[in-house]
Protein backbone atom coordinates (compact mmCIF):
# COMPACT_ATOMS: atom_id res chain seq x y z
CA UNK A 1 0.00 0.00 0.00
CA UNK A 2 1.47 3.40 -0.92
CA UNK A 3 2.40 5.80 1.84
CA UNK A 4 0.15 8.86 1.54
CA UNK A 5 0.79 11.26 4.42
CA UNK A 6 -0.88 14.65 4.77
CA UNK A 7 1.63 17.21 3.44
CA UNK A 8 2.07 20.36 5.49
CA UNK A 9 4.30 23.32 6.25
CA UNK A 10 5.47 24.59 9.62
CA UNK A 11 7.25 27.92 9.89
CA UNK A 12 8.93 29.89 12.62
CA UNK A 13 8.99 33.68 12.05
CA UNK A 14 11.98 35.35 13.71
CA UNK A 15 11.94 38.92 14.99
CA UNK A 16 14.13 41.43 13.12
CA UNK A 17 16.86 41.06 15.77
CA UNK A 18 16.52 37.25 15.60
CA UNK A 19 16.00 36.98 19.40
CA UNK A 20 12.29 36.12 19.39
CA UNK A 21 9.98 33.83 17.47
CA UNK A 22 6.32 34.41 16.59
CA UNK A 23 4.18 31.57 17.94
CA UNK A 24 0.50 30.84 17.97
CA UNK A 25 -1.15 29.73 21.18
CA UNK A 26 -3.84 27.37 19.90
CA UNK A 27 -6.66 28.40 22.23
CA UNK A 28 -9.70 29.18 20.05
CA UNK A 29 -11.35 25.90 18.97
CA UNK A 30 -12.38 23.28 21.53
CA UNK A 31 -12.03 20.47 18.96
CA UNK A 32 -8.48 21.48 17.95
CA UNK A 33 -5.96 18.62 18.34
CA UNK A 34 -3.39 21.33 19.23
CA UNK A 35 -5.59 23.02 21.86
CA UNK A 36 -3.53 24.70 24.57
CA UNK A 37 -0.22 24.22 22.78
CA UNK A 38 2.15 26.79 21.27
CA UNK A 39 3.27 26.18 17.73
CA UNK A 40 4.75 27.75 14.64
CA UNK A 41 2.53 28.84 11.78
CA UNK A 42 1.56 26.65 8.87
CA UNK A 43 -0.88 24.12 7.57
CA UNK A 44 -1.77 21.68 4.83
CA UNK A 45 -0.46 22.10 1.30
CA UNK A 46 -3.01 22.73 -1.41
CA UNK A 47 -3.03 20.38 -4.45
CA UNK A 48 -1.23 22.67 -6.93
CA UNK A 49 1.16 24.22 -4.41
CA UNK A 50 4.83 23.64 -3.71
CA UNK A 51 6.06 23.75 -0.07
CA UNK A 52 7.58 27.26 -0.33
CA UNK A 53 4.41 28.75 -1.87
CA UNK A 54 2.35 26.95 0.78
CA UNK A 55 4.51 28.31 3.59
CA UNK A 56 4.30 31.88 2.26
CA UNK A 57 0.51 31.57 1.89
CA UNK A 58 0.05 30.11 5.38
CA UNK A 59 2.20 32.79 7.05
CA UNK A 60 0.15 35.50 5.34
CA UNK A 61 -3.21 33.87 6.15
CA UNK A 62 -2.37 33.24 9.79
CA UNK A 63 -0.41 36.42 10.63
CA UNK A 64 -0.92 38.90 7.73
CA UNK A 65 2.87 39.07 7.28
CA UNK A 66 4.44 39.10 3.82
CA UNK A 67 7.47 36.80 3.78
CA UNK A 68 10.54 38.31 2.09
CA UNK A 69 13.20 35.76 3.13
CA UNK A 70 12.83 32.20 4.33
CA UNK A 71 15.02 29.17 4.65
CA UNK A 72 13.91 25.56 4.57
CA UNK A 73 15.49 23.91 7.61
CA UNK A 74 14.26 20.40 7.10
CA UNK A 75 11.51 17.86 6.80
CA UNK A 76 9.89 15.54 9.30
CA UNK A 77 7.89 12.42 8.65
CA UNK A 78 5.33 11.99 11.49
CA UNK A 79 3.66 8.57 11.11
CA UNK A 80 0.58 8.34 13.37
CA UNK A 81 0.62 12.01 14.40
CA UNK A 82 -2.93 12.93 13.36
CA UNK A 83 -5.95 13.06 15.64
CA UNK A 84 -7.09 9.70 14.27
CA UNK A 85 -3.63 8.27 13.66
CA UNK A 86 -3.11 9.91 10.25
CA UNK A 87 0.42 10.22 8.95
CA UNK A 88 1.83 13.72 8.38
CA UNK A 89 4.89 14.93 6.47
CA UNK A 90 6.07 18.46 7.22
CA UNK A 91 8.39 20.97 5.54
CA UNK A 92 9.97 23.16 8.24
CA UNK A 93 11.08 26.75 7.65
CA UNK A 94 12.80 29.68 9.38
CA UNK A 95 11.33 32.99 8.24
CA UNK A 96 14.05 35.57 8.76
CA UNK A 97 12.60 38.63 7.07
CA UNK A 98 9.09 39.85 6.46
CA UNK A 99 7.01 42.97 5.86
CA UNK A 100 4.13 44.10 8.02
CA UNK A 101 2.97 43.75 11.59
CA UNK A 102 1.58 40.41 12.72
CA UNK A 103 -2.01 40.00 13.80
CA UNK A 104 -2.51 39.54 17.54
CA UNK A 105 -4.97 36.69 16.94
CA UNK A 106 -6.64 34.59 14.27
CA UNK A 107 -9.32 31.88 14.14
CA UNK A 108 -6.98 29.33 15.74
CA UNK A 109 -5.58 31.39 18.63
CA UNK A 110 -3.44 34.27 19.81
CA UNK A 111 -0.10 35.23 18.27
CA UNK A 112 2.79 36.69 20.24
CA UNK A 113 6.57 37.04 20.17
CA UNK A 114 8.50 34.78 22.55
CA UNK A 115 12.19 34.94 23.43
CA UNK A 116 13.94 32.02 21.74
CA UNK A 117 15.80 31.15 24.93
CA UNK A 118 12.51 30.68 26.84
CA UNK A 119 10.44 28.88 24.19
CA UNK A 120 11.11 25.54 25.88
CA UNK A 121 9.09 26.66 28.92
CA UNK A 122 5.85 26.89 26.88
CA UNK A 123 3.31 24.08 26.56
CA UNK A 124 4.00 22.40 23.22
CA UNK A 125 4.08 19.01 21.58
CA UNK A 126 6.72 16.84 23.22
CA UNK A 127 8.26 16.16 19.80
CA UNK A 128 8.62 19.88 19.09
CA UNK A 129 11.11 20.11 21.94
CA UNK A 130 13.29 17.64 20.05
CA UNK A 131 13.38 19.23 16.58
CA UNK A 132 12.80 22.92 17.35
CA UNK A 133 16.44 23.61 18.33
CA UNK A 134 17.43 22.39 14.84
CA UNK A 135 15.00 24.82 13.20
CA UNK A 136 15.88 27.82 15.38
CA UNK A 137 19.67 27.41 15.35
CA UNK A 138 21.25 30.25 13.37
CA UNK A 139 23.92 27.99 11.92
CA UNK A 140 21.96 24.74 11.68
CA UNK A 141 22.36 22.17 8.94
CA UNK A 142 19.38 21.01 6.87
CA UNK A 143 17.90 17.88 8.43
CA UNK A 144 15.37 15.22 7.55
CA UNK A 145 13.75 13.37 10.41
CA UNK A 146 11.34 10.60 11.24
CA UNK A 147 9.29 10.88 14.43
CA UNK A 148 6.58 8.22 14.78
CA UNK A 149 3.74 9.06 17.17
CA UNK A 150 1.50 6.80 19.21
CA UNK A 151 -1.29 8.06 21.49
CA UNK A 152 -0.21 11.69 21.06
CA UNK A 153 3.45 11.11 21.98
CA UNK A 154 6.60 10.51 19.94
CA UNK A 155 7.92 6.97 20.25
CA UNK A 156 11.29 7.50 18.54
CA UNK A 157 13.38 10.01 16.59
CA UNK A 158 16.00 9.64 13.91
CA UNK A 159 17.40 12.23 11.57
CA UNK A 160 19.82 12.71 8.73
CA UNK A 161 21.77 15.94 8.28
CA UNK A 162 22.78 17.06 4.83
CA UNK A 163 25.86 19.27 5.11
CA UNK A 164 27.08 21.38 2.17
CA UNK A 165 29.43 18.57 1.17
CA UNK A 166 26.39 16.49 0.22
CA UNK A 167 27.52 13.50 2.31
CA UNK A 168 24.56 12.56 4.51
CA UNK A 169 25.11 11.99 8.22
CA UNK A 170 22.46 9.72 9.76
CA UNK A 171 21.69 9.71 13.48
CA UNK A 172 19.45 7.48 15.55
CA UNK A 173 17.49 8.62 18.58
CA UNK A 174 20.43 8.34 20.96
CA UNK A 175 22.95 10.08 18.72
CA UNK A 176 20.89 12.82 17.03
CA UNK A 177 22.15 16.16 18.43
CA UNK A 178 18.79 17.81 19.07
CA UNK A 179 18.23 17.88 22.79
CA UNK A 180 20.12 21.09 23.37
CA UNK A 181 18.85 24.63 24.00
CA UNK A 182 15.15 23.99 24.70
CA UNK A 183 15.12 21.02 27.05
Amino acid sequence: MPYTPILATLGYVLSPDQSSVLLIHRNRRSNDAHLGKYNGLGGKLEPLEDPVAGMIREIHEESSLKVTHLEMRGTINWPGFGKNGEDWFGFLFRIQRFEGTPLSENDEGTLAWHAIDSVGELPMWEGDRIFLPLVLAADGLPFHGVMPYRDGRPVSWSCTFLPPTGQAIHHTEDSCPTRQTLL
